[in-house]
């Protein structure tokens, strides 16, 4: 037993963190934004190695047309990977002693500039990890961020670039929002979605991996941002307010009235269209009391009921908002002994 707990523990250490963005997705990110906002800035990179990495890549391809005035790169050491490296990037920049530098698990600093086309390659002393001195000093001398962090790492990742106060557009993970370190991030405009989701990434073996909630997250100007929703007025008698919030659910975007002007709980999509200058997001409903959206009722006993019939813990009604239903639903409900009538659980954004 202890030699198996062993295995399990260490199991839990090992996060796969490596998973390579595609080109188009770069291309169709970056393409969306006001290009002005790179002028003349110095980029980094740091979580990139030019011998594998698209970010790389992209910068060398459009870097000019951006109008960057440098831009950096750093690599974890890593001698694991397996599949084709980009060869066309070693012929253009004479870097194929670099693939055998990567076998080694080396870690380097390139420095890419793009009004000369010229490469710049120096080995780091350590080994190349984002949190390491060497790279928080190139990030401070940097402008802007762009890149796929670890994922493992995120919350980490992100206050490191929020403590140096730097502009950024990285890869993570939606499920994100709901973080306590990250939401108040969210809520107080210092940090939004971007335009596109990224669903496929490339693996170090070369297999293909395909995700579902993987999204663009930055601090640049986003267009949407200055557009406000078009709203129509709509019946509020029809609308159900929450049995644990002083709020009223909307189901649907684009059921949001514009005659109304208390607090409403909408779908956690508002985020990808959301204008500031039109909407004020005052938490989300998760229970905890410092995302601000605090529940007017805790329930005593809850239960889930699943479709089988089977009962299990309903701790989730306390971490959620709630609806009363008029009569049992088909599938997953809940119930509590302050609860008047069963209950279906959600998670808007208030």
């Amino acid at each position: 037993m202890p030699q198996q707990n062993s295995s399990l523990n260490k199991a839990k250490e090992i996060k796969n963190d490596e998973f390579y963005t595609l080109m188009e997705d770069i291309e169709n990110e970056i393409s969306k934004y006001d290009l002005a906002q790179f002028k003349g800035k110095i980029v980094y990179c740091n979580c990139d190695d030019p011998t594998w990495s698209n970010f790389f890549k992209f910068f060398t391809k459009w870097g000019n047309r951006l109008r960057v005035k440098e831009v950096h790169f750093t690599n974890y050491a890593n001698g694991k990977r397996t599949f084709n490296r980009q060869l066309t990037l070693f012929d253009l920049l004479d870097l194929k002693e670099s693939a055998d530098d990567d076998k080694n698990g080396t870690a380097h600093h390139w420095v890419y500039t793009p009004a000369t086309n010229k490469i710049v390659k120096k080995e780091l002393k350590g080994d190349g990890d984002f949190r390491s001195a060497e790279c928080v000093e190139l990030l401070k001398k940097s402008d802007i961020v762009v890149t796929n962090p670890p994922f493992s790492l995120f919350r980490e990742y992100v206050a490191q670039l929020m403590r140096h106060n730097l502009k950024f557009l990285i890869i993570g993970d939606e499920n994100n929002i709901s973080y306590k370190e990250f939401f108040p991030l969210i809520k107080n405009n210092e940090v939004w979605l971007g335009y596109t989701k990224v669903k496929k990434f490339k693996q170090p073996d070369g297999d293909y991996k395909i995700f579902g909630n993987k999204c663009w997250y930055t601090n640049l100007d986003v267009a949407y941002r200055h557009k406000p929703l078009i709203l129509h007025a709509q019946d509020i008698s029809q609308y159900k307010k929450y049995d644990n919030y002083d709020a009223i659910e909307v189901s649907q975007i684009k059921l949001i009235p514009d005659n109304y002007f208390e607090p409403m709980g909408v779908p956690m999509s508002i985020l990808e269209k959301f204008c500031p200058e039109q909407f004020e997001i005052l938490g989300l409903t998760s229970g905890r009391d410092e995302f601000d959206a605090r529940p007017t009722k805790k329930y005593i006993n809850p239960i889930q009921i699943n479709p089988d019939g089977n009962k299990i813990s309903g701790s989730k009604a306390n971490t959620r908002a709630t609806l009363l239903l008029d009569e049992v639903p088909n599938d997953i409900y809940y119930v509590a002994d302050n609860a008047d009538k069963p209950m279906r659980i959600f998670m808007p954004v208030l």
